[in-house]
């Protein structure tokens, strides 16, 4: 399945490569809204929210009450993430909340657990955004010890699915490696999700045919890719 993404920056759709180098703006809500509305699952991401450099929240909410979306971002606690489904979004993504720096006890667990008792399990997505074969945190601007493979272990028990992030590739349009997201897949019951550098239709089937389903940004928005 093809998820379409949406990231929010400084109330505009952009597309950034390695999430740093802003590539693509948009403002044309509207037109992004019409081209997603047949889509069962749209991946809705305020990248100010998550770099903690302020907040798309209208915008967050006016796609949301329109569009099946998940919605991410900087989201921290539990009142955030029901602030979200309140607002219309039909999940909810964590990622850097999950993590801490305790190399003993890097996956917060029991924050995972606060979050499964009080959304329920079925509304939580656990973001795993990774560097060069390791986690990576707050706006991914910092990098963790944790493999991918850990966190997944450590969550599998709290959350709907995961969303795995490919840095090194994310915005490039190079590719997804499909041999790491055969690894994820056989770790895990969860739904998983791919994203980082996919580019045509013939990845998003070769994911598919593993039970993987894909994110695709960069593609969408230049065109190389049909929606």
């Amino acid at each position: 399945m093809l998820i379409p993404s949406i990231d929010l920056m400084g109330g505009r759709i952009v597309q950034l490569v390695h999430g740093e180098k802003l590539k693509l703006a948009f403002d044309d809500f509207e037109y992004w809204i019409e081209r997603f509305a047949s889509y069962p699952l749209i991946q809705l991401i305020d990248l100010d929210a998550a770099m903690r450099q302020g907040s798309n929240a209208p915008l967050i909410e006016k796609i949301a009450r329109r569009l099946p979306c998940q919605v991410g971002g900087g989201v921290a606690t539990a009142a955030h993430a029901q602030s979200l489904l309140d607002a219309g979004a039909r999940r909810v993504i964590f990622g850097s909340a999950l993590f801490r720096a305790d190399l003993n006890a890097p996956v917060n667990a029991a924050f995972a657990r606060e979050i499964a008792d009080s959304i329920g399990t079925d509304k939580f997505v656990a973001s795993i955004d990774t560097k060069a074969g390791r986690v990576a945190i707050k706006g991914w601007k910092e990098q963790t010890a944790l493999t991918p493979e850990e966190a997944i272990v450590a969550l599998e028990a709290y959350c709907t699915a995961f969303l795995y992030t490919h840095i090194d590739t994310e915005g490039t349009m190079q590719g997804f490696p499909l041999p790491i997201a055969a690894s994820l897949r056989r770790l895990t019951q969860r739904q998983l999700i791919a994203a980082g550098g996919i580019r045509e239709q013939a990845e998003i089937d070769a994911l598919d045919a593993i039970g993987v389903d894909a994110v695709a940004g960069m593609a969408v928005y230049t065109g190389v890719l049909a929606v």
